[in-house]
């Protein structure tokens, strides 16, 4: 049994999966992984199962109805993994924009360092983005620099999306009452873990674009988060 679970979500990563499974099972530290799979028509889905016949009892699968929002995807994966008892639960992407090899960070700095939560970070020293087109890297930083700004949250990464996270904190998040499902999600996780004064700590890590599948970027994902973060600040959203 391992004390840390790395919840990656798909939706067509037929071409990246057995990948990143075998890429994140290789790592010195003993990961589990759940796929929480958005009924994927490229048979993403199918084929982890044949490939959880290679890692039983590390490898699963959730497969949900349709595709419902990455916020949604995580959510209930963090609820599956509280269930099972796991002291460290991770997100990370299937596309390889977060390397694997970085996992031993985010999970140390948690286990070994004190930090509550950890986030695998572009900005904190610099921005560290490989192969984006500079119209995204620039919408990218300065949507974080905008968080910082209109929230205080004390995050250069504030849309990150590879983050390690005790399982005190996701107990304590009412996982039921989050809002958002873009990248607004990674967002307001992040705002409610800094309210209720949990100890967040940001890791220096690169950031490498897809080279293969198409990616989820949206209009309306990037207008939830420009958005949202005025809610929060408003509202101050429930804990």
């Amino acid at each position: 049994m391992s004390d840390a679970l790395v919840i990656i979500p798909t939706y067509n990563e037929k071409e990246n999966i057995e990948a990143i499974i075998e890429a994140t099972f290789s790592q010195k530290k003993t990961f589990h992984i759940l796929i929480v799979d958005d009924n994927s028509p490229d048979g993403t889905g199918s084929l982890v199962q044949l490939l959880m016949e290679k890692f039983p009892n590390q490898l699963f699968l959730e497969s949900r109805a349709k595709k419902n929002g990455l916020g949604k995807a995580y959510i209930h994966g963090f609820k599956w993994a509280l269930k099972r008892g796991y002291d460290y639960i991770i997100e990370m992407d299937a596309d390889f924009s977060h390397n694997p090899k970085d996992l031993i960070l985010l999970y140390e700095e948690c286990k070994k360092d004190g930090a509550d939560v950890t986030i695998g970070s572009r900005y904190s020293k610099g921005v560290n983005v490989v192969n984006w087109p500079m119209k995204r890297v620039l919408l990218s930083y300065f949507a974080s620099r905008y968080v910082r700004l209109i929230t205080r949250l004390p995050v250069f990464d504030a849309t990150a999306g590879f983050v390690c996270w005790r399982k005190e904190v996701l107990e304590t998040i009412k996982l039921d009452k989050i809002k958002f499902v873009g990248y607004a999600f990674q967002i307001e996780m992040k705002f409610k873990a800094w309210k209720h004064k949990f100890n967040i700590k940001e890791v220096s890590v690169i950031f490498t674009d897809r080279t293969l599948g198409e990616s989820k970027m949206s209009s309306n994902i990037i207008s939830e988060a420009l958005f949202g973060v005025i809610k929060m600040k408003l509202k101050g959203l429930p804990k």
